[in-house]
């Protein structure tokens, strides 16, 4: 008898305790992201070949190891005459992805003479296959999907920047 009285005891015991836990309130921590904002550090212009027409645009620029590395990540947009243009100290071939990009970007790459040599169009957030160059680049502008097709850019067109 004693020891059953000692079992429910035990159990009455712990079932208090296990019931004021539950009753506690949880303390959850939300991290909300801050959105990155577009900040204008200078102008570019493309050049078209095949009708010398001109593109005019805000840029970003990355030319630190911290902002090529971040690039557009974690941005929730980008208006369309807004871009980011990359700038190397040296001309190789790049290889880009889109790990923590929310909007689907085209890729300008961009030779020493400042000549368009290649893109990669369509790319996707968030997919971290490579996007390659195809051709040694100095510069990578980067701007909203589907605006290679509608400004026709070409191979050969060229581009000139000036930083503020």
């Amino acid at each position: 008898m004693l020891l059953r009285r000692s079992y429910l005891f035990a159990f009455i015991i712990l079932s208090g305790f296990i019931l004021s836990l539950s009753s506690c309130k949880e303390d959850k921590k939300v991290i909300k992201q801050t959105e990155v904002t577009f900040k204008k550090e200078g102008v570019l212009t493309i050049f078209k070949s095949v009708d010398s027409t001109q593109v005019k645009l805000d840029i970003e620029i990355a030319d630190t190891d911290f902002d090529i590395q971040t690039g557009l990540m974690y941005r929730n947009s980008m208006d369309t005459k807004q871009g980011m243009l990359f700038v190397f100290d040296d001309l190789k071939k790049r290889f880009f992805y889109m790990k923590n990009t929310k909007i689907p970007l085209d890729l300008v790459f961009i030779n020493e003479n400042k000549n368009i040599v290649s893109f990669q169009k369509n790319a996707k957030p968030f997919d971290e296959s490579s996007l390659p160059s195809n051709f040694p680049a100095k510069y990578v502008l980067e701007i909203n999907a589907g605006l290679v097709d509608t400004w026709s850019l070409s191979v050969g067109d060229s581009i000139n920047y000036t930083k503020h």
